[in-house]
């Protein structure tokens, strides 16, 4: 079982940058996606983007391509947010899959989640 730890996040102005991280501990993560999700108060739980560990390729929403960045270092992902919007305020999750011929962006694929991590964008 994989265990991840979320960090980061935060209060910024819209157009303003954040970046939250995700370390994970259990495992070496080849083999496996990290997935980006994020749910906003009132609202089902959304993919945003995801990394597949073996080869770093990313997937990003078409909202969040071009703003958002995902990467990897070893064991931690990390999501790199620039010129965010005031709807992009949500919490933000991280989770790890295991690695199949296509990037799954249900939430229920995912086994293994960051606890989570509070991201506001005020105007």
């Amino acid at each position: 079982q994989v265990q991840l730890l979320e960090s980061g996040g935060g209060l910024v102005q819209a157009g303003g940058s954040l970046n939250v991280s995700c370390a994970a501990s259990g495992r070496a993560l080849n083999g496996y996606d990290m997935a980006w999700f994020r749910q906003a108060p009132g609202k089902e739980r959304e993919f945003v983007g995801i990394i597949r560990w073996s080869t770093g390729d990313t997937y990003e929403t078409e909202d969040a391509r071009g703003r958002f960045t995902i990467s990897r270092d070893k064991n931690t992902g990390y999501l790199q947010m620039n010129s965010l919007k005031l709807e992009d305020t949500a919490v933000y999750y991280c989770a790890v899959g295991v690695s199949g011929r296509y990037y799954d962006i249900r939430a229920a694929y995912y086994g293994s989640w960051g606890q989570g991590t509070q991201v506001t964008v005020s105007s």
